[in-house]
C-alpha cells in the first residue's frame, strides 16, 4: 500500500458521497455524482489543488489531514481506520488519552517561569505549571466541567481574560473544530460525547459551529488579562501540539520589554515547580 493507494480510495469515496450527506445543497446539474474536489476541500480545511495532488498520489497526508477528510465525509470508523491504513498512520483508539506523559511534563518543567497549562483531545486542563496557576484566570465553579476549556468558553463562566468579538469567534471556533476531530477520533469515549451534547444542547454558538464541520487554521490570538494584583495584562496565546497524549499545551506570553511583561514577571516571579493531574483539572482561561 503506498499512496497511490491512498489516492484512490479517496477520490473512491469522495465520487460517492451525495453532497446532502454532508450538509451541502445538491445545487444545479453535475458533470458527475458525489462532491467535487473544490467541496471536500472547503469542508476539510484544505485547499482543492492539495486534494487533487492527494487523489493522483503526489502527497503524503499528515495524520490531522486525514483526520480532517474524513470528517468531511463523515465516514464511519471502519472507513476511518482504511483511510489511516492506506497512509501509514495508525488511528486512534475509542478514549481519549488521560493520563500526562513524560514529553509533557518535561515540557511544562522547560517552560518554568512561563504560564503554561495542558489539555487532553476533549480539552479538559490535566496539567499546568505554577506561572499558569498565578495567574488566576478565572474563578472555580462547581459545575461538573469546570476544568474543561470548551465548557468555559461557550458556558459563560466567570473569567478574567478577554478578546476582542473577532478574536472570540477565531477562539470558538478553533475549539469547536477541535472537539470535532476528537470526538472523530475518539468514538467510543462517553465521556467527550456527553460534553458535546451539552454544549450543543446549551449554546446555540456551539451548535451552529458543530453542524458547520469546518476546520479552524491556526490564527494569532490576544488577549487581555485583568489580574486582581497587577491590573491589565496584554497577552499573546499560542498553542502547541504534544505528541505525547494527543495533548496541546496552551501558552500566554507577553512582548519582550513591555511593560506587560514586567507586570507578567511580578506575578509568576517565584512560582516554580509543576501541578500534575490525572483527572480534569482547573482550566479557567
Amino acid at each position: 500500500m503506498g499512496q497511490q493507494d491512498f489516492g484512490a480510495a479517496l477520490r473512491r469515496l469522495r465520487e460517492h458521497t451525495a453532497p446532502a450527506t454532508v450538509g451541502l445543497p445538491a445545487g444545479g446539474r453535475r458533470r458527475a455524482p458525489g462532491l467535487r474536489r473544490e467541496e471536500l476541500a472547503e469542508l476539510a480545511g484544505v485547499s482543492a489543488d492539495y486534494v487533487r495532488r492527494l487523489e493522483q498520489g503526489g502527497r503524503h497526508p499528515s495524520a490531522g489531514v486525514v483526520a480532517a477528510l474524513a470528517r468531511a465525509l463523515r465516514l464511519g470508523r471502519a472507513e476511518y481506520e482504511r483511510l489511516c491504513a492506506l497512509s501509514g498512520h495508525a488511528a486512534a483508539d475509542g478514549q481519549v488519552p488521560r493520563e500526562v506523559g513524560t514529553g509533557a511534563i518535561r515540557l511544562l518543567e522547560r517552560l518554568d517561569g512561563t504560564p503554561v497549562c495542558l489539555c487532553d483531545a476533549a480539552w479538559n486542563v490535566v496539567a499546568w505549571n505554577g506561572a499558569w496557576a498565578a495567574l488566576r484566570c478565572g474563578e472555580p465553579t462547581a459545575h461538573r466541567w469546570d476544568g474543561n476549556i470548551a465548557w468555559r468558553t461557550f458556558g459563560g463562566a466567570p473569567s478574567r481574560v478577554r478578546r476582542t468579538a473577532e478574536r472570540v469567534a477565531g477562539f470558538e471556533t478553533m475549539l469547536a473544530a477541535r472537539l470535532r476531530t476528537a470526538s472523530l477520533r475518539y468514538p467510543a469515549d462517553t465521556s467527550l460525547a456527553t460534553l458535546v451534547d451539552e454544549l450543543r444542547s446549551e449554546s446555540g454558538t456551539f451548535d451552529g459551529l458543530w453542524r458547520t464541520a469546518r476546520t479552524a487554521v491556526a490564527a494569532e490570538d490576544r488577549a487581555v488579562l485583568h489580574h486582581p494584583d497587577v491590573g491589565e495584562l496584554t497577552l499573546d496565546c499560542d498553542l502547541l501540539a504534544v505528541p505525547d497524549g494527543d495533548a496541546v499545551a496552551v501558552i500566554f506570553t507577553a512582548r519582550p520589554g513591555s511593560a506587560d511583561a514586567a507586570r507578567l514577571g511580578e506575578i509568576v516571579d517565584g512560582r516554580t515547580g509543576t501541578v500534575c493531574l490525572g483527572q480534569i483539572g482547573p482550566g479557567r482561561p
